[in-house]
C-alpha cells in the first residue's frame, strides 16, 4: 500500500511546528530577526524535537524560534501558505491548521490580523493546489481566562469564513478544563466547535473533563484514556473523536515504543481515531510517514485506512459539501 498515493485528511497540525528551517533563516534576514543561527542545518537541529524528549515540556520548546519570525502579516501568510503546499503535495486534500494568535503579538499585530493573514494563506493555497483548509483558535492553557476570552472575541466574526474551532493546548496539568469553562462555554454559544488537547501526558481524567465540562467534540492525543476507564467508556459512547499522533507521542514520552502505542487497539475496540503529524518540522514527519509507521507497526489494510479516513472526514468541522467531496476520493 502506497500511502503517498492515498488521499490523505490531517486534523490536529500545529501552524508553528510545520514552518520550513530554510523559511525561518529567510525570514529572519528579510525582517532583521535575531535567530541563533543562519545556516540550515543549525536551524534544523534547533526547531526538530529529538527522537525522544524528557517531557512534553521539552519538546515545547521546539515552538520558540518558529514563532520569533510568525510576528508579521506577510510571514504569517506566506508561512501558512507553505503547510498546505506541502501537504497538498502528499496528498493531503483537507487539513486543519491551529495556532495560537497571541504568540503573534509581540510586534504590534492585533489578534484580527493574525487570523486574517492565516485565513489568507490558507485562501492562497486553495487557489493553487487540491486542497482545503480551516483554522483552529488555540488557547494556551498558561494564559489567563481573560487572553482566552479574547481569543474567542477576536475570531468570532471568522467564524464559518475560514475560523472553525476552538482549542486549548500547551504544558497538561491535571484539572486543567474547570478554569476554561466560560469561556468555551461562550464559544461553544457563538458556533465554535470545540477540540481540547488532553490525556496527553498521562492524565486520563482531563479527557474525561473536557468532555463533561467542556463539551468537547473532539481529543487532541487522547492516549492516556487507555489508563482511565471512565474517560475510555465516554470517548467511546459518545462517538468523540481521537486525533492520535505516533511520531509525536513517542518523542514526548507519552508511548514509550511504536508498538505500544494504543491506536490500533482504540481502533479494533471500535473508538473513532484519527492520523495526524501535530507537528511537521518539529516532529520531522508528513501524513505519509504517520501512515507508514501504521503500516509497518500494525499491518493496517486499506480497508481499515480507508475507514480511518472516513472517521477523519466525520469529524471534521467542515460544511456538508466539503465531506462530500472529500469522499469522492476513497
Amino acid at each position: 500500500m502506497k500511502f503517498e498515493n492515498l488521499p490523505k485528511i490531517e486534523l490536529h497540525c500545529h501552524l508553528d511546528g510545520s514552518v520550513r528551517p530554510e523559511t525561518i533563516i529567510d525570514i529572519a534576514k528579510k525582517e532583521g530577526i535575531s535567530i541563533p543561527y543562519y545556516d540550515i542545518e543549525n536551524i534544523k537541529k534547533e526547531v526538530t524535537a529529538p527522537s525522544e524528549c524528557k517531557s512534553l515540556d521539552e519538546y515545547l520548546k521546539r515552538f520558540e524560534i518558529p514563532n520569533l519570525v510568525m510576528q508579521s502579516k506577510e510571514s504569517l501568510r506566506r508561512i501558512t501558505f507553505e503547510l498546505l503546499e506541502d501537504s497538498a503535495k502528499e496528498n493531503v486534500k483537507y487539513i486543519e491548521v491551529r495556532f495560537a494568535p497571541l504568540l503573534h503579538i509581540t510586534k504590534g499585530l492585533t489578534l484580527c490580523e493574525v487570523i486574517e493573514s492565516v485565513i489568507s494563506g490558507i485562501k492562497d493555497a486553495e487557489d493553487e493546489y487540491d486542497i482545503k483548509g480551516n483554522v483552529i483558535l488555540s488557547c494556551m492553557r498558561f494564559m489567563s481566562i481573560d487572553r482566552a476570552f479574547e481569543v474567542v472575541e477576536a475570531g468570532r466574526k471568522y467564524i464559518s469564513k475560514g475560523v472553525v474551532a476552538i482549542d486549548l493546548c500547551g504544558s497538561e496539568g491535571e484539572g486543567f478544563c474547570e478554569k476554561f469553562i466560560e469561556p468555551i462555554k461562550l464559544a461553544r454559544e457563538y458556533g465554535y466547535r470545540v477540540t481540547i488537547h488532553a490525556g496527553e501526558t498521562g492524565i486520563g481524567k482531563n479527557v474525561m473533563e473536557a468532555v463533561e465540562l467542556l463539551g468537547a467534540e473532539r481529543i487532541g492525543h487522547g492516549v492516556f484514556i487507555k489508563d482511565c476507564i471512565e474517560a475510555y467508556n465516554i470517548v467511546k459512547d459518545k462517538g468523540i473523536t481521537l486525533e492520535m499522533c505516533p511520531t509525536s507521542n513517542i518523542q514526548t514520552k507519552a508511548v514509550d515504543s511504536f508498538k505500544n502505542h494504543p491506536f490500533y487497539d482504540f481502533y479494533n475496540d471500535g473508538v473513532k481515531v484519527t492520523v495526524n503529524t501535530d507537528n511537521r518540522t518539529v516532529s520531522d514527519t508528513n501524513m505519509t510517514v504517520e501512515c507508514n509507521v501504521l503500516l509497518r507497526e500494525f499491518n493496517i489494510t486499506f480497508e481499515e485506512y480507508k475507514q480511518i479516513y472516513l472517521n477523519s472526514v466525520d469529524a471534521a468541522f467542515t460544511d456538508l459539501e466539503t465531506k462530500g467531496w472529500l469522499r469522492k476520493y476513497i
